[in-house]
């Protein structure tokens, strides 16, 4: 990667990408999600399959920002880490 923090400056690093569907189980539930989707949307009408549409849009929007969260909340444990480690003293919050 070079250096990282032209690579951060740059928006080459993108932790969202690099994190999901890695591991054996992660495939294997969005294999199982994407069968039991594809069940559901074929037994409904057009108009259930649009309000299904719609409830897809929202748990995405909230998945984006519990990501987001998730990331702020460990980059900054990340940091209090690095900085105890580095002076020797422990942050208690």
């Amino acid at each position: 990667m070079g250096n990282i923090l032209e690579a951060f400056w740059n928006g080459n690093i993108h932790p969202q990408e690099q994190s999901t569907g890695k591991s054996r189980e992660m495939k294997e539930a969005l294999r199982l999600m994407e069968r039991n989707r594809d069940r559901l949307n074929n037994s409904m009408t057009e108009e259930q399959r649009k309000n299904l549409e719609k409830y897809d849009d929202c748990i995405h929007e909230m998945h984006s920002i519990m990501e987001l969260e998730i990331f702020s909340y460990a980059f900054r444990l990340g940091g209090r880490l690095m900085l105890a480690t580095m002076t020797g003293k422990s942050d208690e919050t």
